[in-house]
């Protein structure tokens, strides 16, 4: 969802804020494309970014599937909790990057 709403937001709206909102959401929902060098980096690479962003996500899954059946009787709340974290986790390092990123190319990156 969150990948959506980035796409729709840097297709349709113009201007800074989009830009912003639209590469913060892109990054956290696809962590991969900062590992290709994305926003810079050349279109044509970003479907591969995609697909590791997917396996990122999936063995996210994993690791919170297993750390919740830690329990006798795991829940689905137990799962969404695990993977609440990890998933926040990811989102913070994403932004980090980012922020990095523009600190180092300076305003050309917006």
């Amino acid at each position: 969802m969150l990948g959506i709403t980035a796409l729709v937001v840097l297709r349709v709206g113009s201007g800074r804020l989009s830009a912003v909102i639209g590469l913060l959401s892109g990054v956290v929902a696809a962590p991969g494309l900062l590992v290709i060098g994305a926003p810079i980096a050349d279109e044509n690479s970003y479907p591969m970014a995609i697909v590791i962003s997917v396996g990122f996500w999936a063995l996210l899954g994993f690791i919170a599937a297993r750390r919740a059946v830690r329990r006798p009787f795991a829940t689905w709340y137990d799962f969404w909790l695990q993977f609440s974290f990890l998933a926040i986790a990811a989102a913070v390092g994403a932004i980090v990057g980012l922020v990095i990123a523009a600190a180092r190319i300076g305003e050309t990156l917006l």
